[in-house]
């Protein structure tokens, strides 16, 4: 199972909530890395949609990588919370050079990963992906001891400070009023015992997408508190994050067309 945006957020929700409502024990943990987004956790520039990449990105910069591995390591730490082996997969970029590469595997098997490999399936197809499949199939093998991060029977609040100092790093949780008498009514009701599902920013292990590496000694602002008693969790509101907006009840794709004259697309807008 893919579980994207990083080990703080797909695959904490992953372990916690799909396995433990699935019954799925997972072997290993897939862990992947670009030189790009560690160079960018060690102080390189923004990066804008649309505008060419800084040299730091396009150029040999070693400092930025190692600087950058510390979210790694941080990664790397959060899955083994769950007793699970991590095989980091650098996914090689063209810019990337063969010492940025090296430097980074070498750091993540220092940090506890089981191996780390570089893949290139992106430029030799599946022949790119053979290392790192033999790397997961060896770790896999390996003995592990999968357990999840809190119990149901904690109260929400405790769910919820369980994610943000051991996954996050928060020093502690702060909630709104709002959210507190959110929590308070879903006790009452009887959902208290529900897994927690965290809405949080992809973007940083903090709140504050700006805050790149590893940040410490934050507080977890929690906006809001909400239910899908339906799927099964209780939805915290971190920060400023919304959600995504519902499905309509009729597609979109029914008013969409194609005029096989002119070739254009109508009803895309």
């Amino acid at each position: 199972t893919e579980a994207g945006f990083g080990a703080d957020i797909g695959m904490e929700k992953f372990f916690n909530i799909k396995c433990r409502t699935s019954g799925l024990q997972p072997n290993v943990v897939v862990l992947v890395a670009t030189i790009r987004a560690l160079k960018m956790h060690g102080g390189g520039p923004n990066v804008t949609a649309g505008k060419p990449l800084s040299k730091e990105y396009t150029e040999e910069n070693l400092k930025l990588v190692a600087d950058g591995c510390c979210n790694l390591q941080k990664q790397i730490q959060i899955a083994q919370l769950f007793g699970i082996p991590v095989v980091v997969a650098v996914n090689v970029f063209k810019t990337d050079t063969k010492a940025e590469i090296d430097l980074a595997c070498q750091i993540a098997k220092q940090s506890g990963a089981y191996d780390a490999v570089p893949c290139n399936h992106w430029t030799i197809g599946g022949r790119g992906s053979l290392q790192l499949a033999e790397a997961v199939r060896q770790a896999a093998e390996q003995k592990s001891s999968f357990d999840y991060l809190y119990d149901l029977k904690m109260p929400i609040v405790e769910k919820i400070r369980t994610i943000a100092q051991k996954v996050y790093g928060a020093e502690d949780v702060e909630l709104s009023p709002q959210a507190q008498s959110k929590v308070d009514l879903y006790i009452s009701q009887g959902f208290g015992e529900l897994p927690i599902c965290m809405a949080k920013t992809h973007l940083s292990l903090s709140h504050q997408p700006e805050c790149k590496g590893v940040p410490t000694g934050f507080i977890l602002p929690i906006r809001d508190v909400r239910a899908s008693i339906g799927a099964g969790f209780i939805y915290p509101l971190v920060g400023t994050m919304s959600t995504m907006p519902g499905l309509p009840t009729r597609s979109c794709f029914y008013d969409i067309d194609i005029d096989s004259d002119t070739e254009q697309i109508s009803g895309l807008f």
